[in-house]
């Protein structure tokens, strides 16, 4: 192990992800695992120190995809391997890890093939990618909820195929790639959405200690290792060894371990229990089940094994929607699985367990690994996690879900102005209301083509979509060939180039590359009226279910969401753009009503929102969806003002709609009115369920048309 690399026998606490990462390393048939918490929880840390416990690995020599000497990959690009000549060509290396960045390429990603050469040349010159690197080693994606779609999707499909594949205009490129994929995710900062976290085999929750002692033994560990990285890997290395014997053992054994009939009825009842959707569910628990009675030395899955694996394998398969947060009720499973007792038990194993005591630390009884701060030499973010439990535990033994996270407070912001002159008294609150049942809602779009990243609402310039037309490549880097196009532009040159058989002479200035047409992802503010007009029960609860079926909308479509709240004096930033709508629905669950009605303050307050957030992001295009009465009221001519504000943030650009909560059998048109200020379309709370039109796709129009009129 390297000196740089924190141990991972030296990590404390984390008991949950410790114990997914070696059944993956066991086992990596699994699928992999997604590790979900807050930031600064040793999550980098851990994988790093995994991956410095894996077997070394015997490769090809000269080989950049890592084939195997015993089983060569027959599509590898730099084969064929193997002559026959006795000759041994091995080469040993320690196992990879390989980290993905966030803003990585797809060529980066699966690899880059030469165009030019391929099309003039006939070679398929071929540059191998991340998925390559990562072949037989670990591959890890940290904020892998931030990637985009189409990098998730390539990344996916080779898990689960052990095949990366590049096709570029008929000129195809296949390699193995078998990894044990881990991925880490701050849900604070967005979900992946449902099909995608049901690739991941196992999924954990991690979050920091809230034991002194632990957090406490978390910083004298990592200081220590700070001070002196090589003597504290020295203190640790009889430990990592055991560690790593026993990862080796464990492997040995798992093709013996047998899944009998009993287990794989708990394993089904268990899955049909929970209404899982598929059958993933099923085959990951039976082989992390499997994995479990491997690591504890057994060749028989037991209940426990089962118990253990549904825990891992289904919290992230149970989300019924994007706010449902993941978990499994353990009572529910403990009664699930008490319906088997009276069957025949499965078989004891033939001699006792073994130790169930890991690798311990001499300051360590517990055996519990740690991490400390992310800006150490491992660059792992380190910290404590679940109550101390080995490494090396035997996982018979049931380890309670981590407790939900923690709700991150709301930064809040004031509003640029209010609508009364000085200081105002507190606003009268009601309390919060329970929202609405959420609906499928219309589709919103922003007018124009974007550049944007990949999304679902709004017409953009994007790397994947229809081709529309051709050009020359930005920056010198040719992305998507215009196969066509580039043979038009080669062409009339032929001669001149001296062309003498039956091969195209193509140059760097003919190629073409593709301009494709998507769908790009947009930011979505809300400005919610919150104020004394909307108080009341009934309609209070249709407006945050409207709302709450806006923000399910921008979870499908891949938006950043803000929101900003106005009611008695002025406006606050309820919810700087993110991308997770799971704060959103949280912060207009708590949402109280009551006071006046500044509606200019929320609008100034939003257009000072977009306004940062234009810098930040310049090439998302917002969205701003108003959801009030129209009804302002405080300060001096509060209409007239809230009629600026629009002004202002139409004259900028920025599309709106307009949501008209008004009810009742008077009704006075200040939301249309603020609609016409806005350059925006007027919807009522039923004209946004799309079953209620016959055009589920509307697009918001701004100001644009009417100013041509």
């Amino acid at each position: 192990m390297s000196s740089s690399t924190y141990p991972f026998t030296a990590i404390v606490g984390m008991a949950d992800m410790r114990l997914g990462l070696l059944l993956n390393a066991i086992s990596p048939s699994i699928g992999g695992v997604l590790v979900r918490g807050e930031k600064g929880t040793a999550k980098t840390t851990t994988v790093r120190a995994l991956a410095a416990l894996l077997p070394e690995v015997v490769t090809v020599a000269g080989c950049r995809f890592s084939c195997d000497p015993a089983a060569p990959d027959p599509h590898c690009p730099d084969g064929p391997h193997g002559g026959g000549d006795g000759v041994d060509d091995s080469a040993v290396r320690p196992a990879r890890m390989v980290e993905l960045p966030v803003g990585a390429s797809e060529d980066r990603l699966v690899g880059s093939l030469d165009i030019e050469r391929a099309l003039g040349e006939g070679v398929k010159a071929f540059e191998p990618g991340l998925l390559a690197a990562a072949h037989r080693g670990v591959l890890y994606v940290d904020e892998v909820n931030l990637l985009g779609d189409h990098l998730v999707d390539s990344l996916l499909d080779a898990a689960a195929t052990g095949v990366s594949s590049v096709e570029r205009e008929g000129v195809s490129v296949r390699h193995a790639s078998r990894f044990l994929l881990v991925g880490t995710m701050n849900p604070e900062e967005g979900e992946l959405r449902p099909q995608l976290l049901d690739r991941f085999g196992l999924t954990v929750e991690v979050a920091a200690s809230r034991e002194t002692e632990e957090r406490v033994e978390v910083v004298r560990r990592r200081l220590a290792f700070d001070e002196d990285p090589a003597a504290f890997a020295a203190k640790w290395a009889p430990e990592e060894d055991t560690l790593r014997e026993r990862i080796a053992a464990a492997r040995a054994l798992l093709p013996g371990v047998r899944l009998g009939d009993g287990a794989l009825r708990r394993i089904a009842a268990v899955c049909a229990g929970f209404e899982v959707d598929g059958m993933r569910a099923d085959i990951v628990t039976a082989r992390t089940s499997a994995a479990l009675a491997a690591w504890a030395g057994r060749t028989d899955v037991t209940t426990a094994d089962v118990r253990q694996a549904a825990l891992l394998a289904l919290p992230h398969r149970r989300r019924r929607n994007p706010f449902d947060a993941p978990g499994l009720d353990e009572d529910r499973l403990d009664e699930i699985l008490a319906g088997f007792e009276d069957e025949e038990p499965d078989p004891e194993p033939d001699g006792p367990e073994p130790d169930g005591d890991g690798p311990e630390g001499p300051e360590d009884p517990g055996g519990g690994p740690d991490g400390g701060p992310d800006n150490g030499p491992d660059g792992g973010p380190d910290g404590g996690g679940q109550p101390p439990q080995d490494a090396g535990d035997a996982p018979a033994a049931t380890t309670d879900v981590p407790p939900q996270r923690r709700e991150p407070a709301p930064q809040e912001a004031s509003a640029s102005g209010s609508d009364g002159g000085g200081e105002a008294p507190k606003a009268p609150e009601t309390p919060a209301v329970a929202a609405a049942e959420p609906f499928r809602t219309r589709r919103f779009t922003v007018p124009g083509l974007g550049e944007g990243a990949d999304g679902r609402r709004s017409r953009a310039l994007t790397a994947h979509g229809r081709t529309t037309g051709a050009r020359r490549p930005r920056g010198g880097a040719l992305s998507k060939l215009h196969l066509a196009a580039t043979v038009q532009a080669a062409a009339p040159h032929q001669r001149v180039r001296g062309r003498s058989g039956p091969g195209l002479v193509v140059r760097r200035d003919d190629l073409r590359e593709a301009v494709r047409e998507g769908r790009e992802g947009n930011l979505v503010l809300f400005v919610v009226d919150a104020s004394g007009s909307m108080a009341a029960r009934k309609r209070m609860s249709a407006v945050k279910g409207a709302v709450l079926s806006l923000l399910m909308d921008a979870y499908q479509r891949r938006d950043k969401i803000g929101m900003v709240t106005f009611r008695g004096a002025g406006a606050e930033v309820a919810l700087p753009p993110t991308s997770s709508v799971e704060a959103g629905a949280a912060r207009l669950e708590k949402l109280p009503t009551g006071g006046r009605t500044p509606l200019a303050a929320g609008l100034l307050q939003a257009h000072e929102v977009l306004r940062v957030e234009r810098m930040r992001d310049p090439s998302r295009r917002p969205l701003l969806v108003v959801v009030t009465d129209g009804r302002a009221t405080g300060g001096v001519e509060p209409l007239a003002r809230a009629e600026r504000a629009a002004g202002l943030l139409a004259g900028s650009g920025v599309a709106s709609v307009v949501v008209d909560c008004e009810a009742g059998p008077v009704r006075l048109g200040l939301a249309g009115e603020l609609g016409r200020a806005l350059g925006g379309p007027v919807v009522t709370l039923d004209d946004l369920r799309a079953e209620n039109v016959s055009a589920l796709v509307r697009t918001v129009r701004n100001t644009d048309s009417r100013r041509a009129a």
